[in-house]
């Protein structure tokens, strides 16, 4: 198997235990029999138990970006309703369409907070790979976000009253809070309202263009 193809494997096996059984569950041994291979093999494509979490870290890392990136890609299936209002609907719809696939990969969102939290750990003790995973995360999340933001409002006629940076990361903190508030009591009956409820609190940063 060529080598790129090896690491992926065991970064899907590494993933596979750690939602399981959490970071402390990826041991070098641990990813070789769960990937069927020799712990030489392992030990050839990592060369430590941190370099392999590094790896896991970017791979969701960029998982996410594609979630986001497919969530907030918004068809542009007839003409874009106008204003503030139909601000709020075209950020109501890319929240309401990334929150099945938070929904369906429930054990991965809990992974990624818990590889967040390993890379604040790493970076308190001065670990430079393992301490740049959570600024890459937020990174590629603020980018999305931006992005999706900017294209709402240029297809509504409205215009941001604040830096776009500062919205996108109000808004992600947001769907943090409601994300981590959702994994630990499961429950989805409240959340149609606070996605609107929070489109509102967003489109409340904009005005229409003059």
């Amino acid at each position: 198997m060529p080598a790129d193809e090896r690491r992926a494997q065991l970064i899907e096996s590494a993933l596979d235990l750690a939602e399981r059984g959490g970071v402390g569950a990826v041991t070098v041994r641990a990813v070789a029999e769960n990937a069927g291979v020799s712990l030489g093999v392992v030990h050839y494509c990592f060369e430590s138990k941190e370099a392999l979490v590094v790896a896991m870290g970017e791979t969701l890392i960029r998982q996410l970006s594609e979630t986001l990136h497919v969530a907030f890609d918004l068809p542009h299936d007839g003409p874009d309703p106008q204003g503030i209002r139909g601000l709020r609907q075209l950020l109501y719809a890319g929240l309401n369409a990334m929150w099945p696939m938070i929904e369906a990969t429930a054990n991965r969102q809990i992974l990624t907070y818990e590889i967040t939290t390993y890379s604040l750990r790493q970076r308190a003790s001065d670990s430079e790979p393992g301490g740049r995973i959570a600024a890459e995360q937020y990174r590629i999340m603020d980018v999305e976000a931006c992005r999706f933001l900017s294209d709402c409002a240029e297809r509504t006629g409205t215009t941001w009253t604040e830096p776009i940076e500062d919205i996108a990361r109000m808004a992600l903190a947001m769907i943090d809070g409601l994300v981590l508030r959702w994994l630990v009591d499961r429950n989805g009956e409240f959340i149609v309202a606070e996605l609107d409820d929070m489109a509102g609190i967003i489109a409340s940063r904009a005005t229409e263009k003059s």
